[in-house]
C-alpha cells in the first residue's frame, strides 16, 4: 500500500489546483481565510492528485515487467480486489471490489500485478463500465491469454448522496474475452468468486 503522505507532487500542479479550490470555497459562500479552511485548498489539491495518480503509470508495462513463461492453462483468479475511484460525472467516489480471471496461454504474471492494474485504472476519473473494459483489455493485450473476465461490483456516492439517494444499491459490470465466451467457463468463474 502506498503511503499517500510520502507522495511528491509537481508544485505547479499543486499551486494551480489550490488556486481553483480557493475560488470554489469563496464561490460557495465560505471564507477561505477562516482558520478551519486555511489549508483546505492545499489538502484538497494533494488529495485530488493522489486520487488521480493512475494517469502517471502505464498498466500494461506493469504486467509486462512481471511476465513469466509458464505452461499452466487453467483459470487464475484474483478476487475481492478493493478499489476506490472517482466518477467523472460528479467527481464523487465510487468504490467496491473487482474480480479478475484469466486463462494463461504460455505466460503468467505476478498476482499482485493484477491488483496493481486495478489500482492504476481506478485512480483516474472514471465510469465503472469503462474501467471494467480497460482492465480486461490491458490483461488481454499484455499476456495474450486464452481468455480474460472482469467483474466489478461498486457503490456510487453520486447515487447515495445526491440524485436518487439510494444507499444500498450495487452496480455490477462484467466483460470477457476468448474462453469466457463459453457460458460454462463464465459460470465456473462466477461460482468461484461467489464462495466466501
Amino acid at each position: 500500500m502506498i503511503d499517500t503522505n510520502l507522495l511528491k507532487f509537481p508544485e505547479e500542479k499543486v499551486q494551480k489546483l489550490m488556486y481553483h479550490y480557493h475560488e470554489i470555497l469563496a464561490t460557495l459562500g465560505e471564507d477561505p481565510q477562516r482558520e478551519g479552511l486555511l489549508k483546505t485548498p492545499e489538502r484538497v489539491a494533494k488529495a485530488m492528485l493522489t486520487l488521480t495518480r493512475g494517469y502517471e503509470v502505464d498498466p500494461k508495462a506493469v504486467l509486462l515487467a512481471a511476465k513469466f513463461k509458464e505452461e499452466y492453462n487453467q483459470m487464475v483468479i484474483v478476487k475481492d480486489i478493493d478499489f476506490f475511484s472517482m466518477c467523472e460525472h460528479h467527481i464523487l467516489p465510487f468504490y467496491g471490489k473487482v474480480h479478475v480471471a484469466y486463462i494463461p496461454n504460455g505466460y503468467i504474471t505476478g498476482l499482485s500485478k493484477i491488483a496493481r492494474v486495478v489500482d492504476i485504472f481506478s485512480h483516474r476519473l472514471q465510469v465503472q463500465e469503462r474501467m471494467t473494459l480497460q482492465i480486461k483489455e490491458c490483461i488481454q493485450e499484455a499476456l495474450n491469454p486464452l481468455g480474460v473476465m472482469v467483474v466489478v461490483e461498486a457503490k456510487h456516492m453520486c447515487m447515495q448522496m445526491r440524485g436518487v439517494e439510494k444507499q444500498n444499491s450495487v452496480t455490477t459490470t462484467s466483460d470477457f474475452t476468448g474462453a469466457f465466451n463459453q457460458a460454462k467457463t463464465r459460470e465456473e468463474f462466477m461460482n468461484l468468486i461467489s464462495r466466501g
